[in-house]
């Protein structure tokens, strides 16, 4: 089968959003520009599980509370990673602007080449030995997450021919429990890929999408350090952050 082109991605997008209702914010599951959303998307009603049955099966993060210093994720014995040093910080709220307080909040994304240490990733970037990709913290009292990390490049994916994913970074955070998790993406301002972008255009309403984007800050930039970006969560509400409801793309 010859694959499709972006010119014909785009066209699907398009019509999509063309004919979606006005101010829907949700992220669309079914997304046929998206290709692998039409096999990996839920097709029947969730089923009712004991959560403290699945809370045994469930991930286990570490043999200890989560390190501050687990939240910078240029600290490397070896030596430092390549790329643009940023901060990113933002609150974590409900939907009446009241802070979430000592939440999870986890985040992995690719290096400074587009590349993540996972072994179904196999495109031609070089991995740095420096940079794991991966980070967590517990927000503050007033709800504040803060991180550290290198701004990641654009990749490649095998939806569609010469198909290239904007920067992003992945964040997950979880509730009092392994079965309260939501996950979602942080953008950059400005990138040239977001039009093209099947995974950020299932979401048809722009507004909703301008959510997911971070905003530069001067103020948080640091001199001759790292520059600085603001991304808020909102949980809940009519102006909640959009999040993924399946299996991301990495």
């Amino acid at each position: 089968m010859t694959p499709a082109t972006q010119r014909s991605i785009s066209d699907e997008i398009a019509r999509i959003h063309a004919s979606a209702d006005p101010g829907e914010t949700r992220t669309r599951l079914d997304f046929p520009p998206y290709r692998s959303s039409l096999l990996r998307h839920p097709t029947k009603r969730p089923l009712v599980v004991d959560p403290e049955d699945v809370e045994l099966a469930a991930p286990v993060f570490g043999q200890s509370d989560v390190d501050p210093t687990e939240a910078d994720l240029t600290l490397h014995p070896q030596g430092d990673p390549i790329g643009e040093r940023i901060v990113v910080t933002g609150r974590v709220l409900d939907a009446d602007g009241r802070p979430v307080r000592g939440q999870l909040v986890e985040i992995w994304q690719a290096n400074a080449a587009g590349r993540y240490v996972h072994k179904g990733d196999q495109h031609p970037a070089p991995l740095d030995p420096h940079f794991h990709g991966a980070g967590r913290c517990l927000t503050d009292d007033d709800g504040w997450y803060r991180f550290t990390t290198i701004k990641p490049g654009p990749y490649p994916w095998r939806n569609h021919h010469n198909a290239w994913r904007p920067a992003h970074i992945h964040f997950s955070l979880f509730g009092r429990e392994f079965t309260q998790r939501l996950v979602t993406q942080m953008y950059f301002p400005g990138d040239p890929l977001f039009a093209l972008d099947p995974i950020y255009q299932s979401i048809t309403d722009q507004k909703a999408r301008d959510r997911l984007v971070a905003t530069y800050d001067h103020e948080l930039t640091t001199h001759e350090w790292a520059t600085g970006y603001r991304w808020d969560i909102v949980l809940t509400g009519a102006h909640a952050t959009p999040i993924e409801q399946e299996a991301d793309d990495a």
